[in-house]
Formats: structure tokens, C-alpha cells, sequence
């Protein structure tokens, strides 16, 4: 359906989209590092591919032009359909008591040579792209991902990004922008931040503080500053948090005026899944290194390790197995090709004996 949608076959010779789609996810999985350990990688699997549904492995020129050449947006659609799927087998609510839906929004930066890429122009010496990244804490799925430029900012993917009414949204100070926290308190979307160390503002209101809890201050403000009174001229809340870890002051901001400060200070805190994501990502799949040098073939490797990432989620979910992300993905690595019933293997991994083919 996505193939004829987006025309990814109209010039092809023999070599399919799916053929296309599944050298590169093993790519993602079986960390292959370059288009020869790719085609080569799937040529010594004796057989195998054809269980996979592929006619035979690419040669390295085909794989190559694939790259260079099908629609990137194809894979960005897939993504949306695989998530779909694995929202299905997610665990239905987040660990906070509330309703709302919670959502962590930000971005990573991956470093290009510019030699190889003079297309991601970001410094006069390097290259960059970013991937913009919505978090869904309901089992800590991605739930919209945007790649653009290493100079594009924040704030202006954070315009784009589609949020409902009533939801959550926990990020860093790099997100400060006060036209867009107007825009989001005018749309009932609530946000928790880090305010800004020279905001100017005037406290309306003290409100009573929790016993026994590291909060320091809780107050309704009111900015004061020329511009950000005209930009967002609503009543804002700010909450001092003490850190203990790092022995210092947090300064959230939040619209949200109805919650525990403690709830608040909570949510944030759970903003740290976002930076695990991250790390998870990058530690585990192909995102710092890539196959080829074209935009639609970088375009085309994240959005495959994001589908990848969502494969995986979805075996953890499944599984009754207490699999760390990096373990299952080094046990999906290790047995790549060997024939097991996927389902039994993933609740029991050191008791299901290979079938023999």
C-alpha cells in the first residue's frame, strides 16, 4: 500500500521496496558498518533469505542507487503504521496518577564530516542534522519524529509538532519561546520547563509548600518584561526544586496550575527518559555512522532505525523475559538467522533449542 502511495517503485528494475527495507533493517540489527558487509552479510545466510520473502541479496551498486534514490518519505510512513501496531501491545498508562497524556519533547544532534556531507552545512568546519523526537511515556514510545538541519531551532519544529488538548509536555530550557507557551496555554496544552535565568517577572501569589518534600518555593508570576508580558501575558506558575544529587536549585516553569508542586517536580524528573531514548538509540542502532552519503539515504537509514527501535519496544512488551533494550538487542543480533518459534524464544532465551531446518 505505502509502495504505490508513494510511487517507490515507478523506475525499479527487479529490486523490490521490500527487498529495499529489509537490508537495511538488518543493517540496524545485525550492525553492519558499510553497503559490502550489508549485501554480504545477507549473500552467506545459505538459503535463508528466502524465508524473508527475498529473491536473492543486492549487490552493492543496486543497494546503493536504492539509497540514493527511493523515497525517504516511504519510511517515515511506515514508521507511523509500525507504531500504530506497537501501541497496541504498549502498557496502557503512564506511572502517574493523572489522566493526561505525557509527553517529553527534544532533540539530539548527529555530527557529519562535511567532506562526505556538504549538504548538512552546520559550522564552517562541520556537518549536523538533528532528530526532533516526541516521547510518549506510555511505554516510552516515540510519537512523532522530525529531522531538519543542524541550524534549525528548537522552537520552530516545536510549532509543528501535533499536540491534543489536555496533554503534557516536559522539555528543556532550550524550548523557551514565549509566543509558543501562549500559544500552548490558549490550546489547553499544558508544559513543564526550566525557566530562564534572567526572566523578569513579579510573584502574584505564595502558594502553601509540602511538608517533608525538596520543594523550596511554589508561586503564581506574572512576566514583567516588555516582550514577554506582550507574547504571554498569562498567569504562569514557578516551582523551586532543591537536587540533592547535584546539591542545587531547579527553577521549573509550568502552566499547569492545578497540581502538586511535587507532581510537577515528578514529571520533569521524567523528562530523563527522553536523554535514555536517546542513548539507547544511538548506543544500539545505526545512527552515527551510515551506508551512504546522499540526504535520502541518511533520511532513509534513521527513519529504518526508528522502525527498528519500535520492533524492538514491541518484543519487550511481549515478552515475559526481563530484557534490558541493549541485551535483547545483542540477543536479536546473535541470532539473526537461526530457525526458533520468535514468541517462545523471547519469554525463555536460554531454553529454546534452534529447529534444524
Amino acid at each position: 500500500r505505502l509502495v504505490i502511495e508513494h510511487e517507490a517503485e515507478r523506475y525499479s528494475k527487479g529490486y523490490d521496496s521490500w527487498d529495499h527495507f529489509v537490508a537495511m533493517l538488518f543493517c540496524q540489527l545485525a550492525q553492519a558498518k558499510s553497503l559490502r558487509e550489508i549485501c554480504g552479510g545477507l549473500a552467506c545466510c545459505m538459503g535463508k533469505l528466502r524465508h524473508l520473502g527475498l529473491k536473492s541479496a543486492p549487490k552493492k551498486s543496486t543497494l546503493s542507487y536504492a539509497n540514493a534514490h527511493r523515497p525517504w518519505e516511504m519510511y517515515r510512513a511506515l514508521f507511523y503504521d509500525t507504531l500504530d501496531a506497537c501501541k497496541t501491545a504498549a502498557p496502557g498508562k503512564h506511572k502517574f496518577r493523572f489522566k493526561n497524556k505525557l509527553l517529553s519533547l527534544d532533540s539530539s544532534t548527529i555530527s557529519l564530516c562535511l567532506a562526505l556531507f556538504p549538504w548538512a552545512k552546520f559550522r564552517r568546519t562541520k556537518g549536523a542534522i538533528k532528530l526532533h523526537l516526541l516521547l510518549d511515556h506510555d511505554g516510552y514510545l516515540p510519537a512523532y519524529a522530525y529531522i531538519s538541519n543542524g541550524k534549525k531551532h528548537d522552537v520552530t519544529i516545536a510549532r509543528k509538532v501535533p499536540l491534543a488538548s489536555g496533554s503534557i509536555v516536559a522539555m528543556d530550557r532550550g524550548y523557551n519561546d514565549y509566543k509558543l507557551f501562549a500559544h500552548w496555554t490558549h490550546n489547553g496544552i499544558f508544559f513543564v520547563t526550566r525557566l530562564k535565568e534572567n526572566a523578569d517577572y513579579e510573584v502574584i501569589e505564595d502558594k502553601p509548600l509540602p511538608q517533608n518534600r525538596n520543594i523550596l518555593a511554589d508561586q503564581l508570576i506574572l512576566f514583567t518584561g516588555y516582550y514577554a508580558k506582550k507574547n504571554c501575558p498569562y498567569t504562569l506558575r514557578r516551582v523551586v526544586v532543591w537536587d540533592k544529587e547535584k546539591q542545587r536549585e531547579i527553577v521549573l516553569l509550568t502552566n499547569h496550575l492545578d497540581f502538586g508542586a511535587t507532581t510537577i517536580s515528578v514529571i520533569y524528573k521524567d523528562r530523563w527518559q527522553i536523554e535514555l531514548f536517546f542513548k539507547a538509540l544511538k548506543q544500539n542502532l545505526k545512527v552515527k555512522t551510515f551506508v551512504g552519503t546522499t540526504e535520502n539515504a541518511l533520511y532513509i537509514q534513521i527513519w529504518t532505525a526508528l522502525i527498528a527501535m519500535l520492533l524492538i519496544k514491541y518484543l519487550q512488551f511481549k515478552s515475559k523475559f526481563a530484557w534490558s533494550l541493549s541485551n535483547l538487542v545483542a540477543f536479536l543480533r546473535w541470532n539473526l538467522f537461526t530457525y526458533r518459534d520468535l514468541w517462545e524464544w523471547i519469554d525463555e532465551p536460554f531454553d529454546v533449542l534452534p529447529i534444524v531446518p
